[in-house]
């Protein structure tokens, strides 16, 4: 029959984009966690004496081209990288850092709500780190043209104190460094953290001495992708991002940066670099002309990205302000919306985005409710079944007529045998007479696959959703069914489904659809058990349905 075999048509298509999509997913590379003890030994060890190993071994990161080369004309007085960096270590209630007075940068940051893995408490997410598994720092500074001298990120800073801590009732930390050259320029720089919050503002006050001062101020960040795992297929997209109202959201490639430089002047924006589900990004202070740009270090893998102001000045005996933000964040589409224009998309569900937002909107909604991400799939499955109501009422009418005149096809066949022509005439005119759409069997499934599919690249690209439990033995929503307890009731609701459509007339397609149960419960056993949840659900409340037309067209008859 023509719809039996559109559906094994769909079928194949729906199996080969799953298979894809998991082999993308599977092999995905997976940045190795530096361990959390180890580290604080090491930086412990490092913190008085000079600036850690890593620091001197993988990169300093480098100065915008165009003022390094007048830096060398400063006095030994002065000479960056002579005297021991220390460790500043600020914690709030979302992040653990550790500052280094030089350049007064955040080389290691510890998300503390967000686990390497699911359900092992000892490794938390590090977004940045001077580990060579995972390196990744922020770096800012000032620049001058002048032959005076600016504090670039290899300045060492004068700290007040070496500990701070968000205390109860305490709405934010201030860390004051404090910088000063031999000709009076001084130099404070200010990281502010904020409790409930990612983002981290870091402040200038530049103050100049007896004759004016005139410079930028850049921020960058410099990385070196994980070589653990690499797989050409993986779709996530990890690498830079730059934005403003004019150039929207731009994508540069670690591969495209290598080959040629980013040289963009650009009215205010932002700049980022991001992988599967977290944010590093720099949020220049508004201003027209920004220069962005990227280096790549040949040598050291190393690619950095970032963003220097106009030129600034400010008078003899007057002080000048520079406020930037660092937002170093799990990408919260919610939350980044509310930061800055633009930094929600990159929580990128691809050509599906116009389906997967909605639906995550609804599932955060139906969250809001019930605290509980499980509950809000089975309730967002619902609502999906109650918007396509009509839709699937009709489709099971036509299936259930079709039921109905199952037995007149086989007739025909045998009266028609191998005479596929006077087949499908035949067909064609009982479908006629009896009102039957033998497409209409089709249409459950292509209502079901976009959603289904959008619905899996939320379900693998929504930090929110990431190793979200449900109830009993579901504790990771966003992976596979530990007892296989989901993908087998999938597999028995596809088998009861089946027995409440028309049985094919081949012979061939009959062994198929017979296959396809198990087939469908081997695949879905290795995909994240909320996906699985979904079908369940569905075909649970597509099998009740059309239960209920099917028995009504047949008492009728």
């Amino acid at each position: 029959m023509g719809n039996q075999r559109v559906l094994l048509y769909i079928t194949l298509f729906f199996i080969i984009y799953l298979i894809w999509a998991k082999w993308q997913v599977t092999y995905e590379p997976k940045p190795l966690a530096a361990n959390p003890a180890a580290s604080s030994q090491t930086l412990k060890q490092q913190g008085t004496a000079q600036s850690p190993q890593s620091d001197k071994t993988t990169s300093a990161g480098i100065i915008p081209q165009a003022v390094a080369v007048k830096e060398k004309q400063i006095t030994p007085a002065v000479t960056e990288n002579k005297t021991p960096a220390t460790y500043i270590h600020v914690k709030t209630d979302l992040i653990d850092a550790k500052i280094d007075t030089r350049g007064g940068d955040i080389k290691q940051l510890v998300l503390l709500h967000y686990l390497e893995k699911a359900n092992d408490k000892s490794k938390k997410v590090h977004l940045l780190s001077t580990s060579a598994n995972q390196f990744q720092v922020v770096q800012s500074g000032l620049v001058s043209a002048q032959k005076g001298f600016s504090p670039s990120h290899n300045a060492i800073y004068k700290a007040e104190k070496l500990n701070y801590q968000l205390a109860n009732g305490q709405n934010e930390i201030k860390v004051p460094l404090y910088w000063q050259n031999n000709q009076g320029l001084k130099v404070k720089k200010v990281l502010i953290f904020k409790r409930d919050s990612y983002v981290v503002n870091v402040n200038y006050y530049v103050t100049a001495s007896n004759e004016k001062w005139t410079g930028s101020d850049y921020m960058q960040i410099a990385h070196i992708p994980p070589t653990a795992h690499k797989n050409k297929f993986d779709r996530s997209y990890k690498g830079g991002v730059l934005y403003n109202d004019k150039i929207k959201y731009e994508k540069h490639k670690f591969k495209d940066m290598a080959e040629k430089n980013i040289k963009e002047n650009l009215n205010n924006g932002w700049l980022a670099i991001i992988d599967h589900y977290f944010i590093t990004a720099w949020i220049p202070q508004k201003a027209k002309n920004n220069l962005y740009y990227s280096r790549y270090l040949a040598k050291k893998d190393e690619y950095i990205l970032g963003v220097r102001s106009p030129a600034l000045s400010v008078q003899p005996g007057k002080t000048l302000v520079i406020k930037n933000r660092l937002v170093v964040s799990p990408k919260l589409q919610y939350e980044l919306e509310k930061i800055e224009p633009g930094l929600d998309l990159t929580v990128d569900y691809g050509i599906l985005t116009i389906i997967a937002k909605p639906l995550f909107w609804l599932l955060n909604f139906f969250h809001t409710i019930t605290g509980n991400w499980g509950w809000a799939i089975i309730l967002l499955t619902i609502s999906v079944k109650l918007a396509f109501y009509k839709l699937s009422e009709m489709s099971y009418r036509s299936m259930a007529r079709m039921r109905l005149v199952a037995p007149r096809i086989k007739q025909l066949k045998e009266r028609f045998g191998d005479d596929r022509q006077a087949m499908s005439k035949a067909m064609m005119g009982m479908y006629k007479k009896e009102k039957i759409n033998p497409m209409g069997g089709c249409l459950p499934i292509l209502v079901q696959m976009p959603v289904f599919l959008a619905l899996y690249w939320v379900l693998l690209g929504s930090v929110e959703m990431r190793h979200a439990p449900f109830i009993f033995w579901i504790t990771n929503l966003t992976g596979k069914d530990p007892y296989y307890i989901l993908p087998i009731l999938m597999g028995i609701s596809m088998f009861i489904q089946q027995k409440l459509n028309p049985a094919p007339v081949d012979p061939i397609q009959q062994k198929i659809f017979q296959v396809m149960p198990f087939a469908f419960s081997f695949m879905f056993a290795f995909f994240p058990s909320g996906l699985v949840l979904y079908w369940v659900v569905n075909n649970i409340l597509s099998i009740s349905q059309q239960y209920v037309i099917t028995r009504r067209i047949e008492n009728a008859k």
